[in-house]
């Protein structure tokens, strides 16, 4: 089959579209006939090198966490689906014609596969990061760098849960943010006194989704550096506040509510450019940029 392998730490180009054995689904996993990756951040952060103290690589190495897809194999002890169902979920080395799931969630019948396929990691990060600060109906949360995925997803999960959401972004992303049903804010020098006209009760608990130096600010923002959170910025801890790097949470859990949010209306994460296979490497370039509104997906196969 076709996957995305690289053989070195580096930019983009270390990307090489190959022939490799079709993978096998293990005990409590399935396999999918991918029709769509989704490209994370952490995927490029991995390829390079930016996080190989904490995830190191063996080379060469496959990509990509997030796919969208039709079941062929499914391993000893699952019982949720079949052979023909269609998911979305995440599992290892999605980049590929054929992936291994270990956690996912029946596609609904109206949501396509590429966007299906930017769902995973951003609805289980969300999911996680939200109740690792116990946010709860009636607050009022700050999330900085809200246009991307995970902050797509944090929007509007954290609405669903009654929770008011001030969302960071830049000038030409506000009226995305404000669709989402947020209270958008652009970032940058005066963001404090800026937040702080938009919420007159305080702000309750505060995300930093980019990972541009902006925990101080959310500290005073919340005025509780406990009630400040970190994906992207591991300096966080200097100041208070808290860091989490995806260990924990319940991901089938977390898809199952994305997939029901979808089903009422609640959530979309939208695909806001999509690449071929063999366009892996332009793929990455663009979620580097980190201004996109939405998701960057891998189209594998073409179809509904």
């Amino acid at each position: 089959m076709k996957s995305i392998r690289y053989a070195e730490y580096g930019g983009p180009e270390v990307l090489e579209l190959v022939d490799v054995p079709e993978p096998q689904a293990g005990p409590g996993q399935i396999r999918i006939a991918v029709h769509a990756a989704g490209v994370n951040g952490f995927d490029w952060k991995i390829r390079a090198g930016h996080l190989k103290e904490v995830a190191p690589v063996t080379f060469p190495s496959g990509t990509g966490l997030d796919a969208a897809g039709v079941v062929d194999q499914v391993g000893a002890g699952v019982e949720d689906v079949e052979t023909g169902t269609a998911v979305f979920g995440t599992g290892a080395d999605t980049y590929a014609e054929y992936a291994v799931l270990s956690a996912w969630a029946r596609k609904p019948g109206m949501l396509g596969f590429a966007e299906a396929a930017g769902y995973g990691v951003p609805v289980a990060t969300a999911h996680r990061i939200l109740d690792q600060l116990h946010v709860t109906a009636g607050q009022t949360v700050l999330v900085s760098g809200a246009s991307g995925g995970v902050g797509t997803a944090l929007v509007q999960i954290a609405i669903s849960r009654g929770v008011r959401v001030i969302g960071t972004a830049s000038e030409a992303n506000q009226s995305y943010l404000a669709d989402l049903g947020a209270t958008p804010v652009v970032y940058g020098h005066g963001l404090v006194d800026r937040a702080r006209t938009l919420a007159a009760d305080g702000i309750d608990a505060a995300f930093d989704i980019a990972g541009s130096g902006i925990i101080p600010d959310l500290v005073e923002l919340t005025g509780d550096a406990a009630k400040v959170l970190s994906i992207a910025d591991f300096t966080a801890p200097e100041h208070g506040a808290q860091v989490n790097t995806g260990a924990g949470g319940n991901r089938t859990a977390a898809l199952a509510e994305a997939a029901r949010l979808f089903e009422a209306g609640q959530l979309r994460i939208p695909v806001a450019n999509s690449f071929a296979l063999d366009q892996a490497s332009e793929a990455h370039a663009a979620s580097q940029t980190g201004h996109v509104a939405g998701r960057t997906v891998i189209v594998v196969r073409n179809g509904q």
